[in-house]
């Protein structure tokens, strides 16, 4: 076991390579990879999908499965190389002394099994304590990672959880044993941003008090500022810049770090002015990396002759702590030059009103037992009196948590669900309660959807033109097969993929390149509107910036409504023109996306900004952690919505948020917050976000 006086690196990866084995040939997952983690730090690992995050992770867990191996280099824990270590010695050093947090918290629960009884088994099993002992810890845990009611919880199976009740479980039954070093692999992917900003901060808090420290692998940069002391950034199995957070966000010396900058909405971005950069080219495959530099190819400073002559070894950034990166040329480029490749563009006026909806409500009726068809009737009421209007060329982004009604309203308007009461009305036509069966094909090719997941939407067995050519022959365009051929590949150069990608089949395609074929689809019968529902957030940050790019593009030429249903607030900032923020299937604010961002808020609004990871160090942001959870939407609370969680109620007397439901007020002209603040208190808010003074 390890020497619990040890005082030196917790974890000492050095010249680490790892490779998996096909029986066609061997694929290099990591090549020599270098970091050092301190006792306490927390360092963050961060890199497109398949770089080699999730593989570092696993070699350091010893955990490679059949084909994968360490094939150069060494993995030190507590001064240990975990290599030379027995079965036996790894599995008491697992969990015990490494704990490691997963991306889907269920894949780390056992559905069979109450909470308290798995917490239970980790002490008893590592440490060898009574039952009540072990019962006694995981009360303290529990209360640790703030969940409320321990001992309720301790009763509950997971499916009767939340999924972020579930990730602060896994998390406490990682802390049970006091681990010396805690690696946690994209932890809050699958969290809505306030509960995400409530586990971040949970973790921050948990480092500090057990002294733990983190290996935090993550893509979103503005997490790990929030998080974690140094980083080091990955390429394509490699380390190509490492040091203090500082240094590395305020000084990059790495192409590839300025490129994924580039490509994430910070504030200041302006999709007109100064528009993101997508990173040109394609991530290399494994067996096909180039010569030298790995990113060569896609580098804006690439110098032929020498970028791609040998291996590119890490330099020592002189004057900084522990920074260093992996490119040649880092003391000759100017690294303050903006990018040359961002063209401004003219801002899109908004035309006439396309879309308009007024007191759309929908209520589902479920049975109580829903499995055997017995017991009294309840109604969830998924939205409740929705009124806004889109006009042509504009951009509306719909923001919210889960189960807020976002894709309920968007299923409505798409005909797949026929609206309870209220009307949605196209170009005056009202289309609400017309399923999508009963629509003619018009309407139908006029409101268009692309999906969040890019996987789910294309049929495996048939090729990518024959899957857009299909959608014409639905929507009636062309008179012959030729016709709408030739139609299919204009839509291929729309959305800038290759005209050879028509025979291609989905599996083939990059995530990024599929999700372009569900665009050139939803564009196939000329939409007036298209409702893009987390369009980006499968994909990687570069890739995002490109497909993004392409979709305002495609609005500008088309004159497009676009509905864009996200809950990352960074990108909504960036594109939309104005902003409905929804709660529990009501809206609560709506308005310019500058007046949504800037005081007065609703106080809901000013919890979902205060939750959004941003990745530049001179932001300031108030920190507004939301406590509790979503109530049922089959059980709202009465009055305002969101009264259950507001931290302004006790500003509003008589009781009245928890007794009648707010008006719509008008702030400004276009902005309204249903709220029943006082007028002087909304007026004195303070800023969320704010730049720090230079």
């Amino acid at each position: 076991m390890a020497r619990d006086d040890y005082d030196g690196p917790i974890l000492e990866i050095d010249n680490l390579s790892i490779s998996f084995f096909t029986r066609l040939r061997e694929i290099p997952a990591v090549m020599d990879f270098s970091c050092t983690v301190l006792p306490g730090e927390a360092m963050g690992l961060v890199g497109e999908s398949g770089c080699g995050k999730s593989t570092v992770a696993l070699g350091v867990m010893q955990d490679l499965g059949v084909n994968g191996r360490i094939v150069g280099g060494s993995i030190k824990f507590k001064g240990r190389d975990l290599a030379q270590m027995t079965d036996a010695e790894l599995r008491k050093i697992r969990g015990r002394e490494i704990a490691m947090i997963y991306q889907e918290p269920m894949a780390s629960l056992n559905p069979a099994m109450r909470i308290g009884r798995q917490l239970m088994e980790v002490p008893m099993i590592h440490e060898g304590l009574s039952e009540d002992d072990a019962r006694a810890r995981a009360l303290e845990v529990v209360a640790d990672v703030k969940l409320p009611d321990p001992e309720r919880i301790l009763k509950s199976y997971p499916h009767q959880l939340s999924g972020g009740q579930q990730q602060r479980i896994v998390i406490a039954m990682a802390l049970m044993a006091n681990p010396s070093l805690l690696i946690l692999d994209e932890p809050t992917t699958a969290l809505d941003v306030t509960v995400e900003a409530a586990v971040v901060e949970l973790v921050k808090d948990l480092g500090r008090k057990y002294g733990t420290s983190m290996l935090f692998i993550s893509h979103n940069l503005g997490l790990v500022l929030e998080t974690c002391d140094r980083l080091c950034v990955m390429y394509s199995g490699e380390a190509v810049e490492t040091g203090r957070i500082e240094d590395v966000f305020d000084k990059m010396r790495h192409p590839y770090t300025q490129a994924l900058f580039r490509s994430i909405p910070l504030p200041g971005a302006d999709k007109n002015a100064k528009p993101l950069v997508a990173i040109p080219g394609n991530f290399p495959l494994p067996h096909e990396r180039p010569e030298g530099c790995n990113f060569g190819p896609r580098c804006d400073y690439f110098e032929d002759g020498r970028c791609n002559v040998e291996d590119i070894p890490m330099f020592e950034v002189p004057g900084d702590d522990r920074h260093a990166t992996r490119c040649l040329r880092f003391d000759e480029i100017d690294w303050a030059m903006q990018a040359l490749v961002a063209q401004a563009t003219e801002k899109s006026q908004a035309g006439d009103v396309v879309l308009r909806m007024e007191n759309l409500k929908k209520h589902y009726e479920v049975n109580a037992s829903a499995l055997f068809g017995g017991g009294e009737t309840k109604v969830v009421k998924a939205n409740e009196t929705l009124s806004f209007e889109a006009r042509e060329s504009e951009t509306l982004a719909i923001v919210g948590e889960s189960g807020c009604g976002k894709s309920t309203f968007a299923k409505v308007l798409m005909g797949l669900e026929t609206a309870t009461d209220g009307e949605i009305l196209l170009d005056n036509r009202s289309i609400g309660d017309v399923a999508i069966e009963n629509r003619d094909t018009a309407t139908v090719s006029s409101v268009q959807m692309v999906f969040q997941n890019p996987f789910d939407t294309l049929n495996p067995s048939m090729t990518v033109g024959r899957q857009i050519v299909r959608a014409l022959e639905i929507f009636k365009i062309g008179n012959s097969e030729d016709e709408r051929w030739q139609r299919m590949l204009e839509l291929l150069d729309l959305v800038k993929l290759p005209r050879e990608f028509a025979t291609r089949m989905p599996r083939q395609l990059s995530g990024g390149q599929k999700q372009r074929v569900g665009i050139a689809r939803a564009f196939a019968g000329d939409a007036r509107i298209v409702v893009a529902d987390e369009p980006v957030s499968a994909l990687d940050v570069s890739v995002q910036a490109a497909v993004t790019d392409l979709l305002m593009e495609i609005q500008r030429e088309q004159k497009t409504t676009l509905l864009f249903i996200s809950h990352d607030l960074s990108i909504v900032r960036y594109l939309a023109d104005r902003v409905m923020v929804m709660y529990l299937g009501h809206v609560v604010e709506i308005g310019d996306t500058a007046q949504v961002f800037a005081p007065p808020y609703h106080p809901y609004t000013e919890a979902l900004l205060s939750a959004v990871p941003i990745a530049d160090t001179r932001v300031e942001k108030r920190s507004i952690v939301l406590e509790g959870e979503i109530p049922s939407a089959m059980n709202p609370p009465p009055g305002c919505p969101f009264q259950t969680r507001c931290r302004w109620k006790n500003h509003v007397p008589n009781d009245l948020c928890e007794r009648e439901v707010p008006p719509m007020r008008s702030m400004a002209t276009g902005h309204e917050v249903k709220c029943h603040l006082p007028q002087d208190l909304l007026d004195g808010m303070e800023p969320v976000i704010k730049m720090a003074a230079e």
